[in-house]
This record gives C-alpha cells, structure tokens and sequence, in this order.
C-alpha cells in the first residue's frame, strides 16, 4: 500500500473515510496526537465510544490481548476504533504481520511507534506493505513557517508578508508550541483574516520598531549605532529582560551562523539556487545575507560568535551585571570588529547579473 502523508490522513479522517489499519511512525508526537483527536471525533459518534473506542499503551498490553481486541467485532456501530500508542513497546509483535495480512474490516486499528522502527523487520514490514503507513517528522527551521502558514489557512486565516517566519522564531517546543503560537495569535487578532507581522509583534507584546528582526536588519546593513538603539528598545518593552536578552543572542547565533553558512557556500562554489536549502531560509531572505556579507568578512563573523557566546554564558550564569549592559558589550565588540577599508570588494548580489 503507498505511503500518505499526515495531510492526507488529516482530510480523509475529517471526512469520515477510514482505512481497517494505520501504521504511524516518527519523531513528531504533535502529529500523532491530532490525528488520534481527529480519529476519534470522527470515527465514532459520542454515544458509540463507550464500548467501541479503545486507547491502549504497548508497554501495558500483551500481544495476545492486543489481537483479540483488533479482532473483535462493534456494539450497535458502524465500527470500532483502537489505538495502541507505543506499539514498539509490545512484546513479541512480530506476531502481528498475520494481522497486517488480514485486518479486521470493522474495525480502525491506529499503532503508534514513536521513532523509527527498522522497517525491513517484521510486523514493520508487513504493516509498511499492508497498512495505511505514515511517518511524521517535525519540520526543519526552513520548513516551520511553511507548515505555521498551511495551519493559519486550514482555520481561515492568511500570513501576508513575513508573518509566519516571524512566528516560527519564537516558537519554543516543536510542533505543540508553534500550534500554541498560532491559537493566541488567532485569538489576538479575532474577526481579522488576515494577519501581519505587525499583528506577530503586538500579540508578543512587542514594538514594530523594536524586535529582533529590525535588530537583525540593521546588523545586516553594517549600522551598529542602530542596531544598538533596537537592542536597548526591545529590552526597554521587555517584562523579563534576562529572557528577552537570551532569546535575543539565540536568535542572533542564528543569523551570523547562516551568514557563515552562506560564506562557505560562495568559497565552495554552491550553486545560488542552493542557497536557500543551505542556509535553511526561503529565497526571499537569501539577497539580506547575500547583503550582510559585505559587512562581515569570516574574521568579523568569528568576533561576534565569541561575543555572542559570552553573553549567554553571562546570562545564563547568574550574573548580576544588568542583561542591557551585556548586550551592549557584546554588540560594541562586534562593532570594533568592522572590517578595515582597502578589504576586497563585495561579490555581486544574490540573483545579480556579473559586470560586463
């Protein structure tokens, strides 16, 4: 049987269409859990879960249990549904390949095995041939504002301009808190369809002037003074400026490590249309890298990962030196690292022809 994607299971279960046997796998646990949501709201009225809905976990349930249970037949519905979470955990499993061979037509059997089992192996192979089989990875950095977007869409909203990838740097947690992320942002803006960057930073309580991305922007154009004062801003707003100064030094960890990236993508050769997949960004945000490079040459980007990396080591230390003068040495000590003049020109841009 081919492989679906989590997309694929999410529409057919909304619609009521299910298969007798599913096999999801993966390091995604979010994903899991909405599908056994969407999986019991819709494979069974209320009134029907009583005595056709069943939950169990591998590690409590002997195989032999485990059968018998798939194989049993509803009381007064249409089917059954069971759900074995942990189904790498039930001993002796290999025995459920002649269940993959024959399910039970009235029943819905989900198992869920968190990781990736070896696939080659029995009952995994058999379930790979035979069941609905689906493994669910969490997405990559490049890929979180992409999947943000997509779950915005499904509940009627649309992200114009950077919106999501905005929201997908303050995501803490995976897949659950970028859900939890799009639920208050949703709340904040109510009635509203379409949804901004602006609407992002008011919902985190921040200034439009005065967020991490300006800060990261005027870094990129080689303006210290400014990115400073957008520095000491988004403190000043901050209800916890110790958190906000960690969250800050990640975020600009990211930026100068995709800078690097993108240096060694140039000296390598890297065709430009790999950039984008290198640095882990949509294309449209390559060309300010691209622009970045002329301030920061590797010696440059070298001072600022020590500079950045002292202050979260400060920060996280316990140390009682205010978290605004922290930032601030450190981005003074990536100022003075400014490329001298004489320092060879800058390559063209990103998507720009050669000089004739």
């Amino acid at each position: 049987m081919p492989s679906a994607t989590y997309d694929d299971l999410a529409t057919a279960f909304r619609h009521g269409n299910f298969k007798p046997l599913y096999f999801l796998f993966g390091d995604e646990p979010f994903m899991m859990d909405e599908l056994q949501e969407l999986a019991v709201e819709h494979a069974l009225q209320a009134h029907e879960r009583d005595f056709n809905l069943e939950i169990v976990y591998g590690h409590e349930v002997n195989v032999a249990d485990l059968l018998a249970r798939c194989a049993a037949y509803p009381m007064m519905a249409e089917r059954r549904l069971i759900v074995v979470r942990g189904f790498e955990q039930v001993a002796d499993n290999a025995v459920f390949k002649a269940y993959a061979e024959r399910p039970n037509p009235t029943a819905v059997v989900m198992l869920l095995c968190s990781g990736k089992p070896n696939l080659t192996h029995h009952p995994y192979r058999a379930l790979k041939q035979h069941a609905v089989a689906v493994e669910l990875k969490t997405p990559g950095e490049r890929q979180l504002p992409g999947w943000i977007s997509d779950r915005l869409r499904r509940k009627g909203y649309r992200a114009t301009g950077n919106a999501s990838a905005m929201l997908a740097s303050r995501v803490d947690g995976g897949l659950r808190g970028a859900a939890s992320e799009v639920e208050k942002l949703i709340t904040f803006v109510g009635d509203a369809k379409e949804i901004s960057e602006a609407d992002v930073l008011s919902a985190a309580g921040e200034s439009h002037h005065a967020n991490p991305f300006r800060l990261q922007d005027a870094l990129g154009r080689g303006d210290d003074a400014g990115a400073l004062a957008v520095a000491h801003a988004i403190l000043a707003h901050a209800a916890d400026r110790r958190g906000e100064a960690i969250m800050v030094v990640a975020i600009l960890t990211g930026y100068f490590l995709r800078v690097w990236k993108l240096t060694g993508c140039r000296e390598s050769g890297v065709p430009e249309d790999e950039w984008p997949r290198q640095l882990g960004v949509p294309p449209f945000a390559v060309r300010g890298y691209v622009s970045a490079l002329r301030h920061y040459p590797s010696a440059r980007i070298g001072v600022a990962f020590e500079a950045l990396l002292a202050a979260d080591s400060e920060l996280k230390g316990g140390s009682e030196r205010d978290p605004r003068t922290i930032i601030t040495l450190a981005l003074r000590r990536i100022a003075k690292a400014a490329p001298t003049r004489g320092r060879r020109p800058a390559r063209r841009e990103f998507g720009e022809a050669p000089a004739q």
